[in-house]
């Protein structure tokens, strides 16, 4: 009989049970995303519960899982290094969620022989070492050479693409991605690269600007292009200085009154418009609204004004001229304006937007993408950004692996023979490790349609054989050298896809208790 010590409502699993439910919800978290894996994986479509008209296709396994809610505890720690990859490097989310749901399924046969989960985490623990230092030896650095890095980054860039909705131009996108890129001259602030999505068109009428476009028009009669700019960027009201207390009423006993106050709120307008005049600038930016009369005064002294560009174009644009946001207008001298080389109204598609080009940030850039259909579009945004994400952690970190299930045989083979030099039950802890780095290829051949064990063996036996170059070539079912397909990943994105799954294996492992909290209710006083 089995004491209960716990609150109503409160619930505890214990080991065996619990050990089972973080793993089957790991597992089948991984289950779900493993479909979207390689150049062949299926899209998802997301369909928002509260809000019917919002739908979303995506191929991306950190924002397939950041979308769905999740009960299960094991559940969320895929969810988290899938959210971790997203973010430290771009790529790669769902082949870390999907390594580290194997390794626990690998993890789960171990446990029913009776292996102790500690010896499992000590074996799993010895293979993740081995497995990162045979990718290591196995990366090339081109950093130093131009030209072969260059391809590295466009091969990347194209391994990256291929399994996105951007895979039929991935040629256009890659190239686009990496000259956006190579601009940043190193940085990883992808702030400097500005995606604008413009319905209308097809994806390959997407293009690559230098500069920056702000989705806004100059004020009427203002001239359409001006040069050699400086550029007053603020963020302040151009109305008058309305007595803001709520229901304040004024009370005139003529009109005349009535239009002393209007010559004082104009007066007052335009003593901020001559302030502003002192700073020498061409054109001037708000983030608020410039309303009628001021503009008339901006004309009429030869400055363009530009109303209304929100909060993330003027933080951008700042950043890219290299001005500052000004809110008060007394210090002429100490204020910094930024500078371009020409602003001009272009049109794309049927909208009318500013363009800023030759700004003192070298390195902006803006990417307009095109494509028939919002859900489309947002999903060429992700797509990209994970492209250009990878792209810019690989310009700090130059050095590159195979891809096509290459990189993961060369570690499952070094794993595989540590396994057969460690003697216990530790040895059957590395060589599911190996099993399920071996997955990975499985998955990729199984998701392009080919018979997975036919072709996994093929690789290898090329790769045990030595030909450590080779890989799944799954267009056409076979298994070739990935160095001359140019099926090229980051070094730094594999690496961290080992060593955060093993992790996110290990956190699950060392489970044996869930604790339920009572939920909290209204009446709940303490």
């Amino acid at each position: 009989m089995s004491v209960q010590i716990f609150g109503d409502q409160a619930s505890e699993e214990r080991a065996e049970n619990a050990r089972l439910s973080s793993f089957i919800g790991a597992i089948a978290v991984g289950d779900l995303v493993k479909s979207t894996l390689g150049p062949k994986g299926m899209d998802k479509l997301l369909q928002s519960a509260s809000d019917m008209n919002k739908s979303m296709i995506t191929n991306d396994g950190a924002t397939i899982l950041k979308s769905i809610p999740l009960d299960n505890p094991a559940a969320k720690v895929l969810v988290n290094i899938s959210k971790v990859q997203d973010d430290e490097v771009g790529d790669g989310t769902t082949s870390v969620t999907v390594l580290a749901a194997e390794l626990l399924r690998e993890a789960e046969f171990l446990i029913n022989k009776k292996i102790h989960p500690q010896t499992i985490i000590e074996g799993y623990r010895i293979a993740s070492q081995v497995a990162i230092d045979a990718l290591t030896k196995t990366a090339v650095d081109n950093g130093k050479d131009e030209a072969l890095f260059r391809k590295d980054l466009i091969n990347i860039a194209k391994t990256t693409l291929s399994s996105k909705i951007l895979s039929q131009d991935k040629e256009h996108f890659a190239k686009l991605a990496v000259d956006a890129v190579l601009r940043l001259k190193g940085s990883t602030n992808l702030n400097n690269i500005q995606i604008i999505k413009i319905p209308g068109g097809k994806l390959a009428d997407s293009f690559l600007d230098e500069g920056f476009i702000l989705e806004k028009k100059f004020g009427i009669n203002q001239p359409k292009k001006i040069e050699d700019v400086n550029i007053l960027i603020a963020n302040t009201s151009m109305d008058t200085d309305k007595v803001k207390i709520f229901g304040a009423k004024f009370k005139v006993d003529s009109t005349s009154k009535l239009a002393d106050l209007e010559k004082a709120e104009k007066l007052k307008m335009k003593t901020k418009v001559e302030k502003i005049k002192k700073y020498n600038a061409q054109c001037f930016i708000n983030r608020q609204l410039i309303y009628d009369y001021p503009e008339q005064l901006f004309t009429d002294a030869k400055i363009n004004s530009i109303e209304h560009a929100d909060f993330d174009g003027i933080e951008r644009l700042a950043l890219v001229t290299g001005g500052e946001v000004v809110s008060t207008f007394d210090n002429a001298a100490g204020a910094k304006l930024g500078y371009c080389k020409t602003i001009e109204e272009i049109i794309i598609g049927e909208s009318s937007m500013l363009k800023f080009s030759g700004v003192k940030a070298g390195e902006a850039c803006t990417v307009v993408l095109r494509g028939a259909t919002d859900q489309g579009l947002e999903e060429a945004e992700r797509s990209l950004h994970d492209a250009l994400s990878v792209l810019s952690q690989t310009t700090r970190e130059p050095k590159t692996c195979l891809g096509g299930g290459c990189s993961e045989m060369i570690m499952s083979k070094a794993v595989d023979q540590i396994a057969a030099n460690e003697t216990g039950k530790k040895a059957l802890a590395i060589e599911s490790f190996a099993k399920a780095l071996r997955q990975l290829p499985t998955i990729l051949a199984d998701n392009a349609g080919f018979d997975s064990s036919e072709l996994v063996t093929k690789l290898r036996s090329a790769i045990y054989n030595g030909i450590t170059t080779s890989g799944l070539d799954l267009n056409n079912g076979v298994v070739t050298d990935m160095r001359e397909l140019g099926v090229v990943e980051s070094f730094k994105l594999k690496r961290a896809v080992v060593s955060s799954a093993s992790e996110a294996a290990e956190v699950l492992l060392r489970v044996d208790n869930i604790l339920k909290a009572k939920p909290r209710t209204a009446d709940r006083n303490h």
